[in-house]
């Protein structure tokens, strides 16, 4: 094309809305912005409509008059598809209003379904609701977009267009996790607090399917200080159990931490841990995070691109998903060797500078959007 590619996405939510979905999506337009002029679609989170610019990218923030489990109802999102002056539009799933929005809207423009991660609903649920809006939108889509080839190969909303896949892997500046005299201060303090354990690192939302308990069990009889970065709804319970446990002396609940905090702890850390126990742990941005600061990962085998990201043996471990007893010995054989950890935070560095960088990401992505529009 002649001029620049203008894209619409259609997101949840946008920073500084927190969030694994919303984070991809505001460094995958930063990361095309060289090349595509790009415009998100999302909901406010209140009844009022507002606009405004995000680091040079406009966003839309439509008013919902209210929220439907966890899913944000704006009436305006369809005619806004309509009145759309793009030459693509890309659907951010999981995302059922916005599914439904483009399934009625029926836009003139191609479609691209950027799929970050399955819907985990129960079973009739997803076949009554849920599927036959996919249908309609799927079906006709340009491309659909994963971050990993498990992704493509296991979501069965999936199956029917596996032909039409594409594999982008999510990226980050590797730069930006590199060690400064300031986060070098900063880790010696953390250290300090506990000298004689190693530390372990948890980060993410404290919601089942992350299997913190599974953490909180594998961390008896383990000689070790654990610090669980994150908050959400099962807070309360998992601090309870840590007390019945026994470990509660050895679990810091830190909660929602600054930036400059959580690379400090990532550099702190002997490992990091990523305990998923369900496939809605799509791909695991937080290894990347920990890998792109040389700490070894122990992660699980769902079926879902975390076992991709975290290749065992290599950059960590894989152990199975909900099995304390595999994670505890996970756990005790990597802290026991100083210099295995060393070797596997180095090869998750070049991991991360090899396949997962921002520049990747956005050579990739402008690439499949002006292949489609061309």
């Amino acid at each position: 094309m002649n001029r620049r590619l203008r894209v619409l996405h259609l997101g949840k939510f946008y920073p500084p809305v927190r969030g694994g979905m919303e984070q991809v999506l505001a460094s995958l337009c930063q990361a095309t912005r060289d090349r595509i002029d790009n415009e998100v679609l999302a909901f406010s989170g209140s009844a009022q409509t507002t606009h405004d610019v995000v680091d040079g990218i406009p966003v839309t923030r439509l008013g919902s008059i209210a929220p439907a489990r966890s899913t944000p109802i704006a009436p305006e999102m369809m005619r806004g598809i309509r009145r759309a002056a793009a030459d693509l539009i890309v659907l951010h799933e999981p995302n059922p209003w916005g599914l439904l929005s483009c399934a009625l809207a029926r836009p003139r423009q191609p479609i691209v379904v950027y799929f970050h991660s399955e819907v985990v609903r129960p079973a009739l649920q997803y076949a009554l609701f849920y599927h036959p809006m996919a249908r309609a939108v799927y079906s006709r889509a340009a491309r659909i977009i994963v971050a990993s080839p498990p992704m493509g190969q296991h979501a069965r909303a999936l199956q029917p267009y596996r032909e039409r896949i594409e594999v982008i892997p999510y990226g980050t500046d590797p730069h930006a996790w590199h060690r400064t005299p300031e986060v070098d201060t900063r880790v010696r303090d953390i250290r300090a607090l506990h000298p004689r354990k190693p530390l372990v690192l948890f980060a993410g939302r404290l919601v089942r399917y992350k299997g913190c308990d599974v953490l909180l069990r594998a961390l008896q009889d383990v000689n070790t200080f654990a610090v669980i970065v994150g908050d959400g709804p099962l807070k309360p319970s998992l601090m309870q159990l840590a007390n019945d446990l026994g470990v509660a002396d050895r679990v810091q609940f830190a909660g929602e931490v600054p930036p400059e905090e959580l690379l400090a702890l990532y550099h702190a850390a002997d490992v990091f841990v990523l305990p998923s126990v369900t496939r809605a742990e799509a791909f695991g941005f937080v290894q990347v995070e920990a890998m792109a600061c040389a700490t070894p990962v122990i992660s699980t085998r769902v079926k879902s691109g975390v076992s991709w990201v975290n290749q065992h043996d290599v950059t960590g471990l894989v152990v199975e998903p909900g099995d304390v007893a595999d994670l505890r010995a996970a756990l005790v054989s990597l802290l026991s060797e100083r210099s295995r950890c060393e070797r596997m935070g180095a090869a998750g560095r070049r991991r991360v500078e090899e396949e997962f960088t921002l520049t990747m990401m956005g050579a990739r992505a402008s690439a499949l959007f002006e292949e489609i529009c061309a």
